[in-house]
């Protein structure tokens, strides 16, 4: 019956200059296009952040912090409204130029990149830094792998761990510091696609004996028996890419790991996407939360929203939504067991 599909009417914005930001993404919630899929990434998220029994996955895929993203990140992460961060190199490396007391400036798209090269100035779309800054954050970081047992292999969560640790002992207080001291693992599966890979590099060109093996399998596993110790799971991608792909791997692999059944998956309840990707290019990225629903990643009746707008527009304002909402913030679960072996 035709009534069966009019049962929430939509409700127009009106203006008031007192209103807060979670009031206006709640009234969002109530429109329609994207500002109701924002207003709804508010929703599900704090049903994540209160919910029993829940790990919460975040994937930050990109290069968010050379936008002004990662204090946000941070903040997430110390009011544990994120358990697990999966995160391209970039976003974990790049924070740090701030961290350590220098800047990002803006600039503009239309530049001359030849005429910014002569600089020694390098562009991200319409933000610049100096090369000589993003040059001491690879130096800090070598400076930092030169410490570690050589003798040992790392999973990317122990090795960031260590390098949280060694960031909050020397103040430089970016994404990892805070993951450190919050128990949050932090994992990379494409360590080397960033600064890491080239302060590798450095430190092979200073001292040819040098080595550091990072097992991605390992990193893989231990994400697994994560999400094994949890009766639901949260996913929250900001983007997508390989950080959103080996997440949704976790829901459809911990059955594999613990009997050998290749067939059973655990489908996340909550799973929330902000994304510029479309659909109908076919690639992961953009590919929708309900063909999740084929490869038993997600759950036909879980509760999730997928957002398509620019995150940079998407994160802060619902990250101020959640410390309207939520401002005593959550009491993460105690994965210290992930570090074990680096203490």
């Amino acid at each position: 019956m035709r009534e069966d599909l009019l049962r929430r009417p939509l409700k127009a914005i009106e203006v008031n200059a007192g209103k807060s930001v979670s009031r206006i993404l709640e009234e969002m919630s109530e429109t329609g296009f994207q500002g109701r899929t924002l207003g709804e990434v508010v929703r599900v998220w704090e049903r994540a952040i209160r919910a029993g029994d829940t790990v919460i996955f975040m994937g930050l895929a990109g290069s968010m912090s050379t936008t002004g993203q990662w204090k946000v990140v941070k903040w997430l992460i110390e009011k544990r409204f994120v358990d697990v961060l999966v995160s391209t190199g970039a976003n974990v490396s790049e924070d740090l130029i701030e961290a350590m007391g220098m800047k990002y400036w803006q600039g503009s798209h239309n530049l001359d990149d030849a005429e910014l090269r002569s600089r020694r100035i390098y562009r991200f779309h319409d933000v610049l830094v100096k090369e000589e800054d993003y040059l001491k954050m690879e130096e800090m970081v070598a400076e930092f792998m030169l410490g570690l047992d050589r003798t040992r292999t790392y999973t990317s969560a122990e090795l960031l761990h260590l390098l949280g640790r060694w960031l909050d002992s020397r103040g430089v207080d970016g994404i990892l510091a805070s993951a450190y001291r919050a128990g949050v693992p932090v994992f990379v599966p494409a360590l080397v696609d960033s600064g890491y890979g080239v302060a590798y590099l450095f430190n092979r060109w200073r001292d040819r004996s040098f080595r550091l093996l990072i097992d991605h399998f390992k990193d893989f596993e231990q994400m697994v028996r994560i999400r094994s110790r949890f009766g639901d799971g949260a996913a929250v991608f900001i983007g997508g890419g390989v950080p959103k792909d080996i997440i949704q791997l976790v829901a459809v692999s911990v059955d594999v790991l613990t009997n050998g059944d290749l067939t059973k998956t655990r489908p996340h309840r909550f799973a929330m996407q902000v994304t510029t990707d479309s659909p109908h290019w076919g690639g992961l990225s953009g590919a929708t939360l309900e063909e999740a629903v084929s490869w038993g990643k997600e759950a036909r009746d879980s509760y999730k929203v997928q957002c398509f707008a620019d995150a940079t527009i998407a994160l802060p304002l619902v990250a101020h939504a959640l410390a309207e909402r939520v401002p005593e913030g959550r009491k993460g679960p105690d994965l210290s067991w992930v570090f074990s072996g680096t203490e």
